[in-house]
This record gives C-alpha cells, structure tokens and sequence, in this order.
C-alpha cells in the first residue's frame, strides 16, 4: 500500500493499517446487501405496481450504480473501527466496565454486539465525558434503526439546529449547549419517510 494510504488513516484518526482498513471493507461489503439486489422483491404486486406507475424503475441495479453502496461500506467500516470496546470507554469515563454495560442495556449509551463483545461508537463521547443529553436524545431513536443510520444522523447537519448562523449536527448542537430535547425531537423521526 501507497504511503498516502496510511497518511489520510492516521489524518482521519484510524489506527489501522491499509490492509486491515481493506480488510474491514471487504468484510462489511459481504454483510451489506447483495451487490446488484433486484429491488421489484421488496414490493408486493400492488405497491410494484404504484411505483411504476409514478416512473420508477424498479429494475436490478447496474454494475454503475455502485457508489452509494461503497459509501455504506466505507461508512460503516468507519463506525466499526472507530468504535469503542467496553474497556476502552470505561476508561474514557473514569468508570468500572460494568457502567458501561449497565448504560447500554438501559438506553443512556449507543451501541452493537460484535466480535464478541459490545462495541460504542466514538460519536457519543466527548474528551473524557458522554455527549450532554445524549440520554434525552437517546430515548427517542426509534429502537429499529441501526447503529449507522443513528451516527450519520448525529453528524450531519441538521437545518433545524443553528448554531453560530450555520446549520449544525445533532452532536454539535449538544456540545454548543444546545438543548436535546429539540434533539429529541429531530431523532424521533429518524428513518421515517419524508
């Protein structure tokens, strides 16, 4: 692998090496989604056909249409490798790792079971203190969305969060002492069509 490689990870703060960067790639592509899936078999007859109707295709995907897949794949082979064991973010806190699981089965932290053990992405902290509110915000995530939907939500600016004249992160928001209930109030609708 090229320098550069290891020049934008160390930049972006992974520490991994390229190959095990392309490692985690490949290993997120096999988990996602086929490749190329047809999409007509998520619908039933009458919504194919309601779809059609308004002048979608609902054709198999091209070898062309591959870029939003490979955003999700690097996407989450980021929040995975960024991600926080539950040592890692006992120390973080200054507390014992059983607050750690205590907070993930209650709800006031984020996070996912893998490679055997609960992984929390970095997102929700912040220095050696959890995100303010993230409890607040925490609380009224729709419990079927999965951990990338919550994580690009919680990064992304937000036109409904202003902070200093600019649109702002659900995450910046809070950090700016902003107030999680309007949060919240954003996060309830996470993953609901528009």
């Amino acid at each position: 692998m090229s320098p550069a490689w290891e020049t934008v990870l160390a930049k972006a703060g992974l520490q991994v090496t390229p190959d095990e960067f392309l490692s985690l790639v490949e290993d997120a592509a096999r988990r996602l989604a086929p490749p190329h899936p047809d999409p007509v078999g998520y619908f039933s007859p009458e919504q194919r056909e309601a779809l059609t109707d308004v002048g979608l295709d609902l054709g198999p995907a091209t070898r062309f249409d591959t870029r939003p897949r490979a955003r999700s794949v690097v996407a989450i082979a980021v929040l995975r490798d960024s991600a926080l064991t539950v040592g890692e973010a006992a120390r973080r806190l200054g507390v014992d790792p059983s607050r750690i699981r205590h907070r993930l089965g209650v709800g006031r932290l984020d996070g996912w079971k893998d490679r055997g053990g609960w992984r929390l992405p970095a997102w929700q902290f912040a220095g050696d203190e959890v995100l303010p509110g993230l409890d607040v915000v925490l609380a009224a995530v729709p419990t079927d969305q999965p951990p990338l939907v919550v994580a690009q939500f919680m990064t992304t600016p937000q036109d409904d969060l202003d902070v200093d004249g600019k649109a702002a992160s659900p995450r910046d928001w809070l950090l700016a002492g902003g107030s999680p209930d309007r949060v919240a109030a954003l996060a309830a609708v996470v993953g609901t069509p528009a």
